[in-house]
């Protein structure tokens, strides 16, 4: 399929005119009329409907401009980095990130980026799984970094295991729970959860050691996808963090924050991956992100 073909779609669907699309085009009307035509050809469909001096998309035309907007973007992309290949460059790096990793690696990351591969474009994503693997799939993302147990297997998901981390329940050195030998689950519900959403595997786990009041819809009363402001919430008020230990990392190595022993004990962990599109050609970046993430959780 000619690319050429597809902008020239795409202009007239645009502007809704033959004249401003060949003028925007820099075709004569006629040119741009055979274009499209070649195009409807190609597919043996109609594209536009020609009704009188208007010019509509028919429903196959809405498809294929819908496609050939995201084939054109690809295209831009993949000339972008070759051409940074050229001059010695690593190309861009667009990387979701889930609430559990966020909080551990983009500070890291980004600074990483900055200091060492300073020519590298780096976005960073954040947001809920659902959407962060939607945006992967309509390649607006180059990877993500996950929580693996929210994540369905799919053929078109190419998963790497990367570490699982203990997780736990936090609060500040303060707390009246502090220092309790014995300390019995129905003990903290005195007091407000704050969580991230959780797996359905990490709520049936609750369940099964705690009973129905530890269900994470009872559980918590305080629910976003912000590891660090759920860690900060836990230091400056009697709130209690339940999440990934590492998250907490230097308050509990400060004495700051301290992990409470719960009995019977949690047992639980966060399975960090790494996914991307099975069968697309990684970015030259892509090894960078992973040597990064491999050796930053592993400390």
């Amino acid at each position: 399929m000619d690319l050429r073909q597809l902008q020239h779609l795409i202009c007239l669907a645009e502007t809704g005119s033959f004249s401003r699309a060949a003028e925007q085009l820099h075709l004569t009307q006629s040119a741009l009329s055979r274009s499209i035509q070649a195009l409807e050809r190609t597919l043996d469909a109609r594209l536009i409907d020609r009704l009188g001096k208007r010019n509509e998309l028919t429903p196959l035309g809405e498809v294929v401009v819908t496609h050939g907007r995201r084939m054109l973007f690809e295209a831009d992309e993949l000339k972008e980095n070759l051409k940074r290949l050229a001059q010695g460059g690593l190309g861009s790096l667009r990387l979701g990130l889930g609430s559990g990793p966020g909080a551990l690696l983009m500070t890291p990351l980004l600074s990483h980026m900055a200091r060492e591969h300073p020519q590298v474009r780096v976005s960073v994503s954040r947001g809920p799984t659902e959407l962060q693997l939607q945006m992967l799939r309509e390649r607006q993302l180059d990877a993500l970094v996950i929580d693996l147990r929210r994540v369905v297997p799919a053929d078109d998901l190419q998963i790497e295991s990367l570490v699982e981390l203990r997780a736990g329940f936090i609060c500040r050195a303060s707390h009246p729970l502090v220092g309790r030998r014995s300390l019995a689950f129905e003990e903290l519900l005195a007091y407000p959860i704050a969580t991230t959403p959780l797996s359905d595997e990490v709520a049936r786990l609750l369940v099964d050691r705690y009973g129905p009041q530890a269900h994470p819809e009872h559980l918590a009363s305080l629910h976003c996808e912000d590891v660090s402001s759920l860690v900060e919430t836990a230091l400056n008020t009697d709130a209690i963090f339940l999440g990934v230990q590492a998250a907490a990392k230097a308050h509990l190595q400060s004495g700051a924050l301290v992990a409470l022993t719960v009995q019977p004990p949690l047992q639980a962990t966060a399975r960090f991956g790494l996914i991307t599109l099975r069968g697309r050609t990684p970015s030259p970046v892509m090894h960078l992100l992973r040597q990064f993430v491999d050796q930053h959780l592993c400390e």
